[in-house]
């Protein structure tokens, strides 16, 4: 995602204060603590602000409790909430579709639930989905990863908006930002360059969890899009501190989309992700996507140059892999591993720009961007494609937008929840 476009429950906009496994989940915890999420707590109640409610859910394969059953299923077997319908984001309900598809309508075969496809609906479309499927009452519950092009937060922006219009209420379970609640960095989206990988202007790497960008959104954009807020209630986690990262909550890490298989891609995810809009292999087709970057006219000076680099938090391996899909499948590809080192020092957006700067500068007849542009939908503008182009160092363009970005942090400050750094 993306590629191809790319008291117990406070009421309204109020958030619910309800009740650790490294990147894989057979890994042990690293604290006895334990981070409650939103659907537990929520069923801690009995499902008491369901009650009398006909209830979708949008979710993925992430929407699980602890015990790694889908909160789906536990749900549908439960009399106290009456579960009518699924939603299914990018890559689908349970999660079959690569980047840039969905699973389409479908009946869920395990508990016969209808699934509708939401992916890249928005509007009017969306809320006739939400009026036909008979349901008065939206739960949203999946794993984002902090990113601003990770088109899970733009499916909860769009049926925020879209249950605003059909009269639905709206409730977000929270899940822990898996890269911590860090302040935000990188770029900030320019209106003008609104797309499915980024619909308001926030920051590359925004540092919220969904239910605090869900306050966000119902307070400074879904009026203005639906006429009116949506009626919203954000069940907050207990336990989680903006200084966590996924392994220090004790929850099970199941992979948000089919390229983001550990806690490590999703940390170097804001930044190398910018790859996508380059001609050079972001790493889809490999086993590390987004930690191993190359093309075929890639070799070890790559690797030489941004070492000599010395970039905090991070070590560059020499590296050739053969992409078995998307760019160069098939075709062998050299270029490097990232490799992080210490997360709390490394800055991915920065690293990546000094990675496409390095590969520009010592491959000059090779480099190129997508002829779409698609990087200027990735950065929010075409600010960051022609400093590179002009030659700016990474440091110069990072320069560039702190301006924005202190401004967005201003707002941002607005709807944070949970204590730490923000």
């Amino acid at each position: 995602m993306p590629v191809h476009r790319r008291g117990l429950l406070a009421g309204a906009v109020g958030a619910v204060a309800l009740g650790p496994r490294p990147s894989v989940a057979v890994a042990a915890p690293r604290s006895e603590r334990r981070v409650r999420t939103g659907i537990e707590r929520l069923i801690a109640t009995r499902y008491a602000i369901l009650r009398g409610q006909r209830v979708g859910v949008i979710t993925n394969p992430t929407g699980i409790l602890p015990s790694l059953e889908h909160e789906v299923d536990v749900m549908h077997g439960d009399p106290a909430v009456d579960l009518v319908a699924v939603f299914g984001p990018e890559h689908g309900f349970r999660g079959t579709a690569q980047a840039g598809g969905s699973e389409g309508l479908s009946e869920d075969p395990r508990t016969g639930l209808p699934v509708y496809d939401t992916y890249q609906k928005s509007g009017r479309a969306l809320a006739d989905i939400f009026t036909a499927s008979g349901v008065d009452t939206i739960l949203f519950d999946i794993q984002d990863v902090g990113a601003r092009f990770y088109t899970y937060i733009w499916t909860l922006y769009d049926s925020m908006v879209a249950a605003a219009v059909a009269g639905k209420r709206f409730v977000v379970l929270d899940r822990p930002n898996a890269i911590s609640g860090r302040p935000a960095s990188g770029p900030v989206l320019h209106p003008a360059y609104a797309t499915f990988v980024g619909r308001r202007p926030i920051a590359q790497s925004h540092g919220m969890t969904v239910g605090e960008l869900a306050r966000m959104f119902n307070a400074v954009w879904v009026p203005g899009e639906a006429g009116r807020s949506v009626p919203l209630t954000v069940v907050e986690l207990t336990g989680w501190s903006r200084t966590m990262y996924f392994e220090d909550t004790g929850l099970p890490w199941v992979p948000p989309s089919p390229n983001m298989p550990t806690v490590d891609t999703a940390v170097l995810y804001p930044g190398t992700c910018l790859f996508e809009g380059t001609q050079a292999s972001e790493g889809r087709g490999s086993t590390r996507p987004f930690e191993m970057i190359g093309a075929p006219y890639g070799n070890w000076l790559w690797a030489e140059a941004l070492t000599a680099q010395r970039l905090p938090g991070v070590v560059f391996r020499e590296n050739y892999f053969t992409p078995t899909f998307a760019k160069f499948a098939g075709q062998t590809v050299g270029g490097v591993q990232v490799i992080v080192t210490d997360r709390r020092a490394c800055d991915p957006i920065r690293t990546a720009l000094s990675m496409i700067v390095s590969l520009k500068t010592l491959y000059p007849k090779d480099f190129a961007w997508r002829p779409d542009h698609w990087i200027d939908d990735l950065t929010g503008s075409s600010a960051v494609r022609e400093a590179v182009d002009a030659g700016r160092s990474a440091d110069e363009i990072v320069a560039s937008w702190q301006g924005e970005l202190v401004a967005f942090r201003r707002l941002r400050a607005k709807f944070l929840i949970y204590r730490g750094s923000r």
